[in-house]
Order: structure tokens, then C-alpha cells, then sequence
């Protein structure tokens, strides 16, 4: 089965829906099969304390896709043959995406919020679900409210949240080992930017889905931080079957132990997951430490 790339948009698009739309168009003559955006307001994404120890996440607000683009982007996409999908990152999102998506995308970030997952699954569409940061029990989690919500359909994604992700983190083997513990399809959230992992992860892992993320030109918000294709380098790999090195069950680099489990570099970032509480980011503990820092 040909595997499925998605081109996950972010906050490349500057809030300019022409930009977006030129997104949807490139995602289709580069072999996409979907484009992916992202649904969030930052003050009901971070926590007051996290906006006023981080000046930089106000700016944030630069970033919001307007919820009214959803329908020109899903147009956009379903008259290009690609599926529209997007993550919600508040849960009146879910009912503003729900129209317009062919299926939701659940960021890594929020995999602990579970009225979240099941607000997604009561949507009926097909869920996607990254796993980064992540224990196997907290996925375990995870995918029990999905289901529990009514999701009709349910994959994975392994990734690393790790901005750009070296290859040797990719720890690629780690498909496998959900694909047995869940019996569900498990794909690939590229983060490295390496045509060989993305190759390894089909060709021997079997990835049926690939979310890479795209920008246009090297102008988007996120292309600085590295962990961004551009259109040429990724109609490349998508064009290019397998090699024989992809394929070989010979262990590499990139494969990694197997074991799912947080990364070593991605400690900080389990810190500033959602809180189940409230759905705010950070966690509690590191708002307790921020809130102190600032009475110091």
C-alpha cells in the first residue's frame, strides 16, 4: 500500500488566507494525499502565568488561523483531490473543524488531556494521534478515550518533539513496537528533515502515513527553527521509492531501541504539555515553578 504524506501547514501561513491556499496547492503537486492545519488561540492555549514569564508567546497571536479560513482552505483542498484536516487546540474547536475536516489530528501536546480526546472522538471522523514525549501508558490512555468517544477510525504517530530531530533520535523502531502493543496503523511525524529517515520509516518500518511539516519559501514563521521541507526537498522523497538501504533489516541509526519512551532532549517539552485540568500549557508543577521565579 502506497504510503500517505501530509503536509502540515503549522503557522507557516501568516494568517493570510492566499498564503493558505497556496499551501493547499503545493501540498497537491509535491504527492500529498492531505494538508494539515492548526486551529488555536493562544490565550486559551498557555496559561496566564506561562504568557507572562514568555513574552515571545503573546506574539503568538500572529500565528492564529482565522477559524473563518476553514472552509475556503477544505474547498481549496477537496478541489485538489487532498483531504482537509487540522488539529483543535480548544474544545470549541472541534465543532468549528468539524464541517470542514475529513479527519482530526491530535497534537503530542495534548495527549493528556483526555476530555479533549474524547470531544475529538464524539466527532465521528477519523482521528490521527502523535505520540511524542509519550509513555506507553500514556498513550494506552489516550487512544482508550478516543475510542471511548466514538472515533470510527484511529492511527498513530510516532514522532519525536524535538525541533529539528536528529536522525539518530528518530528511534524509528518505536512504529513497530505500537503497531503490536495497539493493533492500529502507526505512521511517522517527521521532524529530522532527512531523506533517508523518511525512507527508512517506509521502507522498513512499513509507515503507512507520513506528516511532515512544509513551508513555501523559507519566509514561514517555523522554517527558522529547522524542522521545515521545503517543496522541492520533500516531491523528492515522495517521488523516490524505497532503496535498497531503506529496506535492509539491517539495524541503523535512525532505528533506535524500539522502546517507547520520552527522548532524553525532550524533557523540557513534557514539562510544557497540556495540563488535564484545565488544557492550558504548562503542566501545574511547571506553573508553580514559573509563578515562583516571577515572586522571586
Amino acid at each position: 500500500m502506497r504510503t500517505r504524506f501530509v503536509a502540515e501547514v503549522s503557522s507557516n501561513h501568516a494568517r493570510s488566507l492566499e498564503r493558505g491556499l497556496r499551501f493547499v496547492d503545493v501540498a497537491a503537486e509535491v504527492g500529498c494525499a492531505a494538508v494539515k492545519f492548526q486551529q488555536f488561540k493562544i490565550d486559551e492555549l498557555f496559561a496566564p502565568e506561562a504568557l507572562r514569564a514568555n513574552p515571545a508567546l503573546r506574539r503568538r497571536r500572529e500565528w492564529e488561523l482565522p477559524e473563518e479560513f476553514n472552509a475556503d482552505l477544505a474547498r481549496r483542498a477537496h478541489a485538489q483531490g487532498l483531504e482537509y484536516s487540522s488539529t483543535p487546540f480548544y474544545l470549541d474547536a472541534v465543532g468549528v473543524l468539524a464541517p470542514h475536516v475529513d479527519f482530526f489530528k491530535v497534537a503530542s501536546y495534548q495527549i493528556l488531556w483526555l476530555d479533549l480526546l474524547r470531544e475529538v472522538g464524539r466527532a465521528r471522523k477519523p482521528v490521527v494521534l502523535a505520540t511524542g514525549m509519550a509513555t506507553l501508558d500514556e498513550v494506552r490512555g489516550a487512544v482508550d478515550a478516543i475510542v471511548a468517544g466514538g472515533a470510527p477510525e484511529l492511527t498513530l504517530l510516532h514522532c519525536v518533539s524535538l525541533y529539528p530531530t536528529l536522525p539518530e533520535e528518530a528511534n524509528l523502531a518505536a512504529i513497530d513496537t505500537l503497531r503490536r502493543t495497539f493493533d492500529l496503523p502507526v505512521g511517522w511525524s517527521d521532524h529530522t528533515v532527512s531523506p533517508e529517515v523518511v525512507q527508512r520509516a517506509i521502507g522498513r518500518w512499513e509507515a503507512p502515513l507520513v506528516e511532515f511539516h512544509l513551508d513555501l519559501d523559507g519566509a514561514g514563521e517555523e522554517y527558522v527553527a529547522g524542522h521545515c521541507w521545503l517543496p522541492e526537498e520533500i516531491a523528492a522523497v515522495i517521488a523516490e521509492p524505497p532503496s535498497e538501504q531503506a529496506l535492509s533489516s539491517e539495524p541503523q541509526t535512525c532505528d533506535g531501541s524500539g522502546e517507547k519512551r520520552p527522548a532524553a532532549g525532550e524533557d523540557h517539552e513534557r514539562r510544557w504539555r497540556t495540563d488535564p485540568s484545565d488544557g492550558l500549557r504548562p503542566l501545574l508543577e511547571t506553573r508553580r515553578g514559573l509563578a515562583a521565579e516571577e515572586a522571586a
